[in-house]
């Protein structure tokens, strides 16, 4: 593969870190944050190599996409971006989650019922020419021309220079499964492994409802280790979104006795018709997942950062206790959202 690129695999990704507000400046340009697999894409005019962001090949787990890449890319490059799945809703995390599978048959069924398509934003080599020194501008410039008549599943991100822009897009793209903005420096060289970025992603709040609880491992009885959070769906059933553990230690031991009065044996109210806390599986490592059920009657309020469909991609942050809402509140209305148009027009345009 060496012989007709500059470098040959593997390579770190350049990183960004996060901020609470977009940049300001002359030398800024923005960037929708895709949420989905970072890859490099090495293409040597023949083969080609899908590079994760752990250094790890991708190709077992997108065959579909290897194949459409070797079809449709013009010349021997190196690219960077990110492997996605979109729908008429949005982006789908949670088909991308399911690709990583260890049997071949399930992933080529996966591939074929929804494929994945390489979002670009960086292009590092062209043929031979290293373009990692060169300026983010020229990169770009670069990365426009040569994809200019590319045809799907290959698409140029979005970009702008106007920052009113970049947050418009902030506000607006979260509905399309998109979780904030990138900015970037246009004279800064492609850095390897160093988070010359900035992303600043959505962060925003729920009032849930505490169906249960776990306890704090090796601490039972004494500790409460997460509390688990629901929502209500049109029909009133309350559905598992989530967990918070942003507590201290005396925090912790203090909840014991607070939810003691809540515990219920009745599977069915809280989460005992709708979505339940997940059992050990693939994803868990055999953990204890076991949980305690708690009547529905508790609400606090957590703040989150990104939505993987209608739950909550990460551990939220507790924030205070809601003894002004009432449980029946609770429901997915509050996290409601439109996906964005100009989504559409990038994986649609027809």
């Amino acid at each position: 593969m060496k012989e007709n690129l500059a470098f040959a695999p593997t390579l770190r990704h350049m990183l960004a870190k996060a901020a609470t507000g977009i940049p300001e400046g002359q030398n800024w340009v923005y960037e929708p944050k895709w949420d989905g697999f970072r890859a490099l894409v090495f293409f040597d005019g023949e083969q080609v190599q899908l590079q994760s962001r752990d250094l790890k090949p991708l190709n077992r787990y997108f065959p579909e996409l290897e194949a459409a890449l070797k079809r449709v890319l013009p010349s021997p490059s190196i690219l960077d971006g990110e492997i996605v799945i979109a729908t008429d809703k949005g982006l789908d995390f949670d088909a991308l989650q399911m690709r990583i599978h260890p049997a071949e048959s399930r992933v080529r069924l996966l591939a074929e019922q929804a494929p994945a398509a390489f979002v670009a934003f960086d292009l590092l080599a062209l043929g031979r020419d290293d373009l990692r020194s060169q300026p983010l501008a020229e990169r770009r410039r670069l990365l426009a021309e040569t994809l200019a008549a590319v045809s799907p599943p290959v698409y140029l991100t979005p970009s702008t220079s106007d920052r009113s822009v970049a947050a418009d897009w902030f506000e607006r793209f979260e509905g399309a499964g998109l979780d904030g903005v990138v900015a970037k420096l246009t004279g800064d060289s492609y850095k390897p492994g160093q988070r010359g970025w900035i992303k600043i992603k959505h962060k925003r709040s729920l009032d849930c409802v505490i169906g249960g609880f776990r306890w704090n491992r090796g601490e039972e009885g004494r500790s409460v280790g997460s509390l688990l959070l629901g929502l209500h769906d049109a029909h009133g059933v309350l559905h598992h979104v989530g967990h918070t553990s942003s507590f201290k230690a005396q925090e912790k031991r203090d909840l014991v006795a607070k939810l003691a009065d809540f515990i219920s044996q009745d599977a069915s109210g809280g989460f005992g018709q709708g979505r339940t806390p997940g059992e050990p599986s693939r994803w868990t490592g055999g953990r204890d997942m076991s949980w305690v059920r708690l009547r529905p009657d508790l609400v606090c309020e957590v703040s989150f950062d990104q939505l993987q469909g209608d739950r909550l991609r990460h551990a939220a942050t507790f924030q205070r206790w809601r003894l002004d809402k009432t449980p029946a509140e609770c429901s997915f209305d509050q996290i409601a959202v439109v996906p964005a148009y100009e989504l559409g027009q990038i994986f649609n345009p027809a």
